[in-house]
């Protein structure tokens, strides 16, 4: 994955990046919350893992103005935090953050945290791919809908600039069908009568 971090502490920001980084994620690191949020407006992250306490802009804040973008793919926060009354926990997750972690970390803890918010990560992208494949379906299939005026003698339509069409006109024009035009019996006879003799005889023999 990609992931952000965002740690004014020089110490704790390479640590957690040394420990991400030899999980085999990409980490980008950024001292605080200003920077962190302009890295996302460039390129959006898998998962950002934020220090609360933070000069100019907060962990708190930082995650209130993630969540206020219009982002192409969900970023999934982890607060982590010296804070750890039940208050302050149910504050974090109340401004966005996904989960959070006790300052000082436990490496096994804050990997786990990690695995759980990349299952979540890789569902969204799942189903983000799926809506994208069923509108990109949606759009490619064109419907009739309502009432069309069809000319009881010629069996021509109106259209909707009220000229009259050729049914497989206005079909072609309208939906994704293709036409290969060919001849129904009573056209047969009627139109080429000694075609549909020798074809009404031949199958007579066929049958006898």
């Amino acid at each position: 994955m990609k992931i952000l971090i965002a740690e004014d502490e020089k110490t704790s920001r390479k640590i957690l990046e040394k420990t991400l980084t030899k999980a085999g994620h990409d980490v980008v690191v950024v001292e605080d919350g200003l920077k962190a949020l302009a890295s996302i407006q460039k390129e959006v992250p898998d998962m950002l893992i934020t220090d609360w306490m933070m000069p100019d802009l907060d962990g708190l804040e930082l995650c209130c103005r993630v969540r206020a973008l219009d982002l192409s793919s969900y970023v999934y926060i982890i607060l982590w935090t010296a804070l750890t009354q039940k208050e302050n926990i149910i504050q974090g997750l109340d401004a966005g953050a996904d989960d959070y972690i006790t300052k000082p970390f436990d490496r096994t803890e804050l990997l786990a945290r990690v695995r759980a918010g990349e299952r979540v990560i890789q569902l969204e992208k799942s189903l983000r791919q799926k809506n994208e494949e069923l509108s990109e379906a949606l759009a490619q299939v064109k419907q009739l809908k309502g009432l069309l005026p069809i000319c009881m003698f010629c069996k021509k339509i109106r259209n909707d600039e009220d000229y009259w069409q050729q049914v497989e006109e206005y079909l072609v024009e309208h939906t994704e069908a293709d036409f290969s035009h060919s001849i129904c019996p009573d056209c047969m006879e009627k139109h080429y009568p000694e075609y549909a003799q020798k074809k009404n005889a031949r199958a007579t023999e066929v049958n006898r």
